[in-house]
Parts: C-alpha cells; sequence; structure tokens
C-alpha cells in the first residue's frame, strides 16, 4: 500500500489497465465512491490494489489541477461516512507533477464482498465500472475466504433457515439494498441473504450476524447476546435497584428498546448559565449516552457469554462492553484508531439507522458531554472488558 511517484507514472501512461480509473472532476463524490466500491469488490480477483487518479485527462495527460486539503479531506470522509460498506480499505495521497497535481486514491481488494455503494454492487468490468448482477454478486459471495471471516460473518452451524423471522430481513433489505436492485432481483431467499453475509450457502445455515439481525432466538445459539440494564439509587451495586431488566431478541429490537430507556431516566431542569441566562439542560446529553451505548453494541465481542452492562447510578453511568479493545485500537491511540470486531453488524447498525457515520462515535460523544457541562467520559481497557463512565452533569 502506498503507492510512489514512479509507480504513479507508469500508471498515467497504461491505458489498459483495469485497475485505474482517472477523473477531472474534483466534485462528484457519487463517481469518487462508485470507482472505490468497485475496485474494493475486485470483481477480476486481481488481488492488487486498484487506483482513483483525480486531475487525469481519459488519454493520461494531466489536467493542471491544484489538490487542496478540501479535496484530500473529501476522499478521505469516503471511508468512514457509511455509505460504502462494508467500509473500504484505503489511502489518500497528493503528488506534485510537472503539468499540474494528482489526487490518488489506492483501494485494497475487500475481504468481505460484496461491497456496496449505497446499496449499490459496483464492479470493474475492463476498462469502466458497471452495477453486478445476480450471478456476479452470487461470485464476490462465493469469493469470501472463510480464514479471514470475521466472528459474525461466520456460519452458526446449528441454526437453520427456519431459525430467521425472514419478515424482518425483508424489511431489512430494503434499508439496506437499493430499490432497482431488489426489483431486479429473482434469487431465492437464501442467496439474497448470503449477498449481505446473513447466510453461509455452502453450510446451508445462517452465518451469526443473521442470528443476532433476524433470529427468532438469539440468545439460545449466543448465549451472551443481551444487556443488562440496572437503574439504582445511589452510587454502589449494593443498592436494590429501582428498575431492571434483560434486554435482548433480535438486534434491531433491543437497540430500540435500549433508546426508550435512556430517554426514561434523563432528565432536564432549568440551569443558571450565567448572571444573565438560564436554560433547560438535562443531566446527561441524551444522544452522547445512544452513541456510547450502540459503539458497546457494535464491538462487543459476541463469542462472549458476558452481556453488555448498562448500570445507571445516582452520580454516573457506566456502560461494560465484554472484549478488549480490537485490531490497530490501542488504549494509547484511542478513540482515533479503530479496527471492526464485528463489520457485518457495524454495516446493518449504520443500514437501519442507529449509526451515522463510522469511528467518530467516541468523540461526538466527548463533544456533547463538554456542551452540555459534563465532565468527560472516561474509559478502562484490559483485554476481558471495555468499561466507560459518564458523570451526570453538576447543578
Amino acid at each position: 500500500m502506498l503507492i510512489g511517484q514512479s509507480q504513479l507514472l507508469a500508471l498515467l501512461s497504461d491505458m489498459e489497465s483495469d485497475r485505474v480509473e482517472r477523473t477531472i472532476s474534483i466534485s462528484n463524490t457519487d463517481k469518487f465512491a462508485e470507482a472505490i466500491c468497485a475496485f474494493s469488490n475486485d470483481f477480476p480477483n486481481h488481488r492488487q490494489c486498484g487506483y482513483l487518479l483525480i486531475g487525469v485527462n481519459d488519454d493520461g495527460s494531466l489536467s493542471g489541477l491544484e489538490v487542496t486539503d478540501a479535496l484530500l479531506l473529501k476522499l478521505g470522509a469516503i471511508r468512514s461516512d457509511g455509505n460504502v460498506l462494508p467500509s473500504p480499505a484505503m489511502s489518500v495521497q497528493k503528488f506534485c507533477l510537472n503539468g499540474g497535481d494528482v489526487a490518488v486514491v489506492e483501494v485494497l481488494p475487500s475481504d468481505m464482498p460484496p461491497v456496496r455503494y449505497k446499496g449499490r454492487v459496483y464492479i470493474r468490468v475492463g476498462p469502466r465500472k458497471a452495477v453486478a448482477n445476480e450471478q456476479e454478486e452470487r461470485v464476490l459471495s462465493e469469493r469470501r475466504t472463510a480464514a479471514v471471516r470475521s466472528f459474525d460473518a461466520r456460519p452458526c452451524i446449528e441454526a437453520k433457515l427456519e431459525d430467521l423471522a425472514l419478515g424482518q430481513f425483508d424489511a431489512y433489505r430494503r434499508e439496506a439494498v437499493d430499490a432497482d436492485t431488489i426489483a431486479a432481483n429473482h434469487r431465492g431467499i437464501e442467496p439474497q441473504l448470503a449477498s449481505l453475509r446473513m447466510y453461509d450457502l455452502e453450510r446451508a445455515c445462517p452465518t451469526f450476524a443473521g442470528i443476532l439481525l433476524f433470529g427468532k432466538n438469539p440468545r439460545f445459539f449466543l448465549p451472551g447476546a443481551y444487556i443488562q440494564y440496572l437503574k439504582l439509587p445511589g452510587m454502589g451495586l449494593t443498592d436494590i435497584p429501582e428498575d431492571q431488566a434483560e434486554i435482548s431478541g433480535d438486534l434491531n429490537s433491543m437497540l430500540r428498546e435500549l433508546e426508550l430507556r435512556v430517554k426514561s431516566f434523563v432528565q432536564t431542569s432549568m440551569r443558571q448559565i450565567n448572571a444573565l441566562e438560564e436554560r433547560l439542560l438535562p443531566d446527561y446529553p441524551e444522544w452522547a449516552l445512544r452513541e456510547l451505548l450502540m459503539n458497546a453494541v457494535m464491538h462487543r465481542n459476541y463469542e462472549s457469554n458476558t452481556p453488555v452492562r448498562f448500570y445507571v447510578f445516582s452520580d454516573h453511568i457506566e456502560i461494560q462492553s465484554p472484549g478488549g479493545l480490537y485490531g490497530e485500537a490501542t488504549a494509547s491511540n484511542f478513540p482515533t484508531r479503530n479496527s471492526y470486531r464485528n463489520p457485518v453488524i457495524a454495516e446493518a447498525m449504520k443500514s437501519l439507522g442507529f449509526v451515522n457515520r463510522f469511528g467518530y462515535g467516541v468523540q461526538r460523544a466527548q463533544t456533547l458531554l463538554k456542551e452540555n457541562g459534563n465532565p468527560p467520559a472516561e474509559f478502562e481497557f484490559d483485554e476481558h472488558a471495555v468499561l466507560v463512565k459518564i458523570y451526570r452533569r453538576a447543578a
């Protein structure tokens, strides 16, 4: 990864390569994202990076573009804005050449195709890109390698198709897949589930993501797949709870109930801002709690039998998620670096509207806490869990 200038010059002159897309546009984000999606899918199976070159004419000549920081930020944002799913592995660079600048987006082939942009699967067909048909989608689905699958994409070999509530899948599919693609779809239910990584065609069983999202009884297969909720009157666990629940079921239902729980205990009162101003402010910003809870559910270790713990004390809230930091994330670089333990679940939460953008939940929560007058959330990490503490706003 990370192309050099000599490699770039070779790509500029190679008119035959289907791993290169050239454009002089600097504003067509859809075009950029479609190209990134197509290179991620790597339908020709080159197993090499694809390149989007901005500031280059179709004949390989430079357009005289001046690449700005704003353009580089726009390109980099495609990785985490949640419209290309699963999130692409890519880098963005600027090159200053005789005749103009070039912005280069280098895209690695995905381990988990098919990759979609706004619900459509784009692929490279020779020198152009196209929307994949049913057979091409199936080829991509079958290309996933079991050895590199995340846990949520692995087959749940004890489960059967009958263990899924297929009506819920139909509703989800309308959120995750482009309407034109659905209208042209003539496949059976198993290939449709498999194209979204919810079913393993080879093993003829749902994946763990399918069980978590559409399972009639997810805890039968994943005993820890629930949220333990306690509301306590004091500052310790020795108090008798005022309210308690085991929030379980399919993921969509669990997250909807979590949102209602948060609304039920957040209290708003008139607060003195300064000598001349009073304002209605909550003791906790609702959206900060929501972001941190969604983060815990998205990144937890579903192989663990431990639930997510959501404890509300009189002076603070604790959210504990089983599984330590994952992949590239460490205590020293958190939360600016992250890896997705459950990329299929992350994709589903984005499609269902529980996540707006990847990689920014914790930072957004800290900003909301600060704006509301709360102390910053505190994080504790070990190999078994991540614990976050959120303190009530002072009176």
